[in-house]
C-alpha cells in the first residue's frame, strides 16, 4: 500500500513491538510468579512443580522461590543434551518467576476462612492462565521445563501428551514424597490451566515480525505450554 509515492507499511516494524514485548515478557513473568504465590498462600494444593519447589524447600530449608530458580537453572542444564536453544525469556523465567514467589509470599498474609481461601486459589489460577499466555505470546522462548518437554518429544518421538503427563507425574510424586502438598487445588489448577493458557495466548500473541499472522496458541501443540 503507498501514499503519495511512499510505501506505508501494513504492520507494526519488528523494532517498534521490542518495548511492547519485553514490557509483557516481563510482566507476565512476574505475574506468572504472584499468582503461584496466591495458590501457595490458599493452601488447598500447589500446582506440580511447586509440590517439589515445597517439598524440596522442606528438605533444605529454603524457600520455594529460591528451590523454583534451583530446578529451573537444572532444568536448563538439561537442555544442553537435548540441543535446545533458549531464549531471553527462558533465562529470564529461571529468576524472574523465583522471586516473584518469595516477594509476594512475604506481603500476602495466609488467609484463615475457607472462603477467602477459594478466591484466592481460584484468582492464583486465573491470573496464572493470563500470565502465561502474557509470557509466551511476547515470543522471547519458552521456559525452561517446558524446552525440557518439547526437547524430549523431539529427541524421543513421543507424544507431547505422554511426555506431559510423565514428567508432572515424576515431578508431583518426587514433590509429595519429600512434603509437598497435595489437594483439590493441584486438580483444580490441572483442570483448569490448559484452557486459560489457550484463551489468554491468542489474546496477547503479537504477531511475528515478518507480519504474518500471530499463530502463537494455534501453533503451539496442544497442552504442550501450560508452565513456564
Amino acid at each position: 500500500m503507498s501514499w503519495k509515492g511512499y510505501a506505508v507499511p501494513l504492520t507494526p516494524r519488528p523494532a517498534r513491538r521490542l518495548p511492547r514485548r519485553l514490557t509483557q515478557l516481563y510482566a507476565g513473568l512476574v505475574l506468572y510468579g504472584a499468582s503461584s504465590a496466591l495458590i501457595i498462600r490458599a493452601d488447598l494444593g500447589l500446582e506440580p512443580w511447586n509440590v517439589l519447589g515445597q517439598g524440596v524447600g522442606h528438605l533444605m530449608g529454603l524457600s520455594i522461590g529460591t528451590v523454583s530458580i534451583v530446578v529451573g537453572a537444572a532444568v536448563l542444564l538439561l537442555w544442553i543434551p537435548l540441543r535446545q536453544r533458549p531464549g531471553l525469556g527462558t533465562v529470564s523465567n529461571v529468576v524472574v518467576v523465583g522471586l516473584a514467589i518469595d516477594a509476594t509470599t512475604a506481603v500476602v498474609p495466609h488467609p484463615g476462612a475457607l472462603a477467602a481461601r477459594i478466591a484466592l486459589l481460584v484468582a492464583g489460577i486465573v491470573l496464572n492462565g493470563a500470565a502465561t499466555g502474557m509470557y509466551i505470546g511476547a515470543r522471547f522462548g519458552a521456559g525452561p521445563r517446558d524446552g525440557l518437554m518439547t526437547g524430549l518429544h523431539r529427541v524421543t518421538g513421543r507424544s507431547i501428551r505422554l511426555i506431559r503427563t510423565a514428567i508432572e507425574v515424576t515431578v508431583v510424586v518426587a514433590g509429595f514424597a519429600l512434603g509437598g502438598s497435595l489437594g483439590a487445588g493441584t486438580v483444580a489448577y490441572a483442570l483448569a490451566i490448559g484452557p486459560l493458557a489457550q484463551l489468554f495466548l491468542r489474546i496477547f500473541a503479537i504477531p511475528a515480525g515478518d507480519g504474518g499472522p500471530a499463530a502463537v496458541a494455534g501453533a503451539t501443540p496442544q497442552g504442550a505450554i501450560l508452565r513456564p
